[in-house]
């Protein structure tokens, strides 16, 4: 009868068989193929970003190019963008008017010999005898276009010629003109005047007429009488007209 061995100690190990070792050497070649395969595939990768590199750099950079072009709206690189369409029709609209703007430059003023001394110191007494000369109204409207309100004078003016007409269809094509002109809201040489006035000038455009706009121009040259003229006499474009004169009338 065999006595019982000792338990094996807590540090000891027990010795592999040959069995297990052989299972081991059979094991380590199978778990390192994935391994293996593994390194195949991420040369590959490498080998793939390395050649496509120089082509994503240039597609990259033509981007970058066309980016700078785009418009601030949008994020299209394509030069037939909407907003580039939009933006280059405003701007060719812009340079048109300034086009037409110098084509059209100052209106013409009426034709009338030099004014004398004694006429342009006559303009001083009265507003009237400055608006009954075309010199004096020549000089008073070259005032007012440095105010910015020479359409009270083209308007004034405009009522006058109409007064002159008798045949129907030149006066209703001169008031619908002048209506247009200086009395629609939507024009920019538009004349101020109150509701009530405006209230008749569109009752008398149903069937116009010579004094379609005498209410209106009464208004408009009492407002030049009482506003502008006053600054007139006293603007360097008479004092110095007055001036030239003096001095000529001396030198004579």
């Amino acid at each position: 009868m065999r006595g019982a061995g000792k338990p094996p100690s807590p540090g000891a190990q027990p010795a592999s068989t040959g069995g297990e070792a052989g299972e081991d050497s059979r094991r380590g070649p199978a778990a390192d193929t994935p391994m293996g395969s593994e390194r195949m595939e991420m040369r590959k990768r490498q080998m793939s970003t390395t050649q496509e590199t120089p082509g994503t750099a240039q597609a990259q950079h033509s981007t970058g190019n066309r980016g700078s072009n785009a418009c601030c709206f949008c994020w299209c690189c394509c030069c037939s963008c909407s907003c580039l369409t939009v933006r280059n029709q405003d701007e060719e609209r812009a340079r048109r008017t300034s086009h037409e703007l110098q084509a059209e430059g100052i209106p013409n003023c009426e034709e009338s010999p030099a004014p004398t001394l004694e006429e342009v110191n006559g303009w001083a007494q009265s507003f009237d005898k400055l608006m009954l000369t075309p010199a004096g109204r020549n000089a008073f409207r070259e005032f007012l276009r440095t105010e910015f309100s020479e359409e009270n004078m083209l308007f004034w003016m405009a009522c006058e010629e109409l007064k002159q007409e008798s045949n129907k269809s030149v006066i209703e094509e001169k008031a619908r003109l002048i209506y247009e002109d200086y009395i629609s809201i939507l024009s920019p040489k538009e004349v101020s005047l109150d509701s009530r006035v405006r209230e008749v000038i569109n009752r008398n455009m149903l069937e116009p007429s010579q004094h379609t706009f005498d209410d209106a121009q009464l208004q408009i040259y009492t407002l030049m009488h009482r506003d502008s003229y006053p600054r007139f006499m006293n603007s360097a474009i008479y004092k110095d007209l007055l001036q030239s004169l003096s001095e000529k009338s001396t030198e004579a």
